[in-house]
């Protein structure tokens, strides 16, 4: 379904991010886990970038791609457990904002702008990352797949960040690394940025997502979002 692209915020209350990827880089913890799973069954080491690639895809896309198994497999729950077993041993650890975020998150607190997270890790796993990064100033909302019906690109995550952070979608802008992302902020009403620079998967192209704009690095999203500095 076609979704109108909304325009810029005439009152910007709300930067919205989505995690892994776009927030947080977090592909160095996956790529060993990911490594550490196909040793555990006798496979070698494969490309880094490939894992890179499908971190923000989730547990089972990388198991899937791991251990080249398909979601209807009997084993392959027993391995997507095994896998975020590995990845609670490194969770944090590796993980660390992008370049340029804190400054952001900054300069939006300097001018009254809330900031939130809308991601479908499990909360399990958001909170001690967040907890070990210590992002300040902290997100006014964390929204997670345990705290709504309907997982991205469905936009209920979105309306309720807007409801913790007391705006309306169209107050916000969404900013995300997959095309899930910006379909959920499309469907939602907001203004969508794509974090070019996250976890594309080869072949994939942030230009046919259709986002209001494009970040290549993520040192872009200041002037993309606050203007010239």
């Amino acid at each position: 379904m076609e979704h109108t692209r909304a325009a810029f915020p005439r009152t910007l209350k709300a930067v919205i991010f989505d995690l892994d990827g776009t927030l947080v880089d977090t592909a160095d913890e996956f790529v060993p886990v990911v490594q550490r799973l196909r040793a555990e069954h006798g496979r070698d080491a494969m490309d880094p970038q490939r894992i890179r690639a499908s971190v923000s895809n989730g547990a089972r896309a990388l198991v899937s791609l791991g251990l080249d198994m398909h979601e209807d497999e009997p084993e392959f729950e027993s391995k997507r457990l095994r896998l975020l077993e590995l990845y609670s041993e490194v969770l944090g650890t590796m993980a660390s904002p992008y370049p340029g975020i804190e400054n952001l998150l900054a300069r939006l607190h300097d001018r009254g702008i809330s900031w939130g997270i809308s991601t479908n890790k499990p909360r399990a796993y958001t909170e001690p990352l967040l907890a070990q990064l210590a992002i300040q100033p902290p997100p006014g909302s964390v929204v997670c797949p345990d705290d709504i019906g309907n997982r991205k690109p469905h936009p209920e995550s979105l309306y309720r960040n807007c409801l913790d952070l007391h705006c309306a979608p169209h107050e916000a802008i969404y900013v995300g690394d997959h095309v899930r992302d910006i379909e959920a902020g499309r469907r939602a009403g907001m203004y969508t940025i794509a974090a070019a620079y996250g976890y594309i998967e080869p072949g994939d192209d942030p230009l046919r997502w259709g986002a209001n704009a494009q970040a290549r690095c993520s040192e872009e999203l200041l002037e993309l979002i606050l203007g010239p500095q």
